[in-house]
């Protein structure tokens, strides 16, 4: 039997036993996690080291090599969330709704976990404790499959995690990684209907299309980020460049980071914009009116309006309405997050009424498009699809619901 089988046999029946574990249960071994995570710094650092020297060998950007290294903090930062999720309610077993019906019976739909949930993911390794965690605080078991840029890494996370679980009442089997990187055995994963109740897959548009259109599997998508700053022609100066730094440079490596900014053409204060953006170093790539008006702004490209750069470039546009930087976001979003600063109210009506997009903003950043920002502990991941579940994911949205009808001898007629 493949490694994939055997370990997603396992993970089949550690579901069944998870289903039934207690929050007390479960919080005491996501402690015992995070503690572990933090004990076992130096083993799980020199293994992010290998995956770092193969990345700089293998020429990765900047941006992945950010997206790809660990340090000392952010694994203090990782086991900190971890802990933060024993704080959270847990899920399981809450009432969603109640009632009788005219025949005496009493519904009850409450909360279960999903069973085994497949995480397809690229170079985060913060991710495979980040979806471990969650899955096991809401009663599932999980198989990650990561890219094999992060191989080493995970592979000692996972191994920190289940030496963790062993010690608690959890079932060390309801966590495994599958090592096989192959495309081969993921499109096999991809089909496990048998043992696998959903995927969710984490990473670029390549990603998150093959894992769509390869799959048997049920998909909770998870989308990139074609993020957008519209700044209207009320906006306040200080807080519109504000925001528009923190979008894009705060982290541009990730996916609620902004890769694209709207202003609108009587707003005054664009050199003053173009000129901080200039000196924090972001490379900006405007329509026709910005290239004639600023020699250090360079000519947009049809691909840039759409593209997700992951890196200090920004594509930028004057348009001369809220309505139209409304369609242009929604030809060219990726139905993530959108941001509009401004000052009037019609314009925030006609912003939010208008776009499609998991999360609006209005006079904010959208690096706040977190599952921790939201108060929702470490997320999953953020859905951009419409079913299911929208925004960044915590717990709920790793969970589906059942029906409990308690009879008193009623027969249908």
């Amino acid at each position: 039997m493949s490694e994939l089988l055997q370990k997603a046999a396992r993970l089949k029946e550690a579901s069944f036993d998870m289903a039934m574990k207690s929050t007390a249960e479960k919080d005491e071994a996501l402690l015992l996690i995070a503690d572990a995570l933090v004990e076992q710094t130096p083993y799980i650092l020199a293994a992010n080291e290998q995956d770092m020297a193969a990345g700089r060998e293998a020429g990765f950007t900047d941006s992945l090599l950010d997206r790809l290294q660990l340090t000392e903090e952010r694994l203090i930062a990782i086991a900190e969330a971890v802990r933060q999720l024993t704080k959270l309610n847990d899920p399981i077993g809450e009432t969603v709704e109640s009632w009788t019906t005219e025949h005496g019976l009493e519904i009850e739909t409450i909360r279960v976990p999903l069973g085994v949930v497949g995480m397809v993911y690229e170079a985060r390794p913060n991710v495979t404790v980040d979806a471990a965690t969650l899955c096991l605080k809401a009663g599932n078991a999980v198989l990650l499959r990561g890219s094999t840029s992060a191989l080493e890494s995970n592979k000692a996370l996972v191994s920190v995690m289940k030496k963790a679980l062993e010690q608690s009442a959890l079932s060390a089997d309801a966590i495994q990684l599958l090592e096989d990187t192959s495309r081969s055995t993921a499109a096999q994963m991809f089909k496990l209907n048998e043992y696998l109740d959903v995927l969710i897959p984490r990473g670029g548009a390549g990603l998150i299309q093959s894992v769509i259109e390869q799959a048997t599997v049920p998909v909770l998508e998870t989308g990139v980020g074609n993020c957008h700053i519209f700044i209207d022609e009320s906006a306040q100066q200080d807080m519109a460049i504000d925001i528009a730094l923190n979008a894009k440079t705060h982290r541009p490596s990730v996916c609620n980071a902004a890769e694209s900014l709207l202003i609108h053409r009587n707003w005054p204060y664009q050199r003053e914009l173009f000129a901080a953006l200039q000196e924090a170093g972001v490379e900006v790539r405007g329509d026709d009116n910005l290239t004639h008006s600023y020699e250090y702004i360079k000519e947009a490209s049809e691909e840039d309006w759409g593209q997700e750069y992951l890196a200090m470039t920004l594509s930028a546009k004057l348009v001369d309405s809220t309505k139209e930087a409304v369609a242009h976001i929604n030809r060219y979003g990726t139905k993530h997050s959108e941001a509009i600063v401004t000052d009037n109210e019609e314009s925030v009506e006609l912003f939010f009424r208008g776009i499609d997009a998991a999360v609006l903003y209005r006079n904010a950043s959208t690096r706040f498009t977190d599952g921790e920002q939201f108060g929702y502990g470490a997320e999953i991941g953020i859905s951009t699809q419409k079913l299911h579940a929208r925004g960044p994911m915590g717990l709920t949205a790793i969970t589906t619901v059942k029906s409990l009808v308690r009879g008193s001898g009623q027969i249908r007629q």
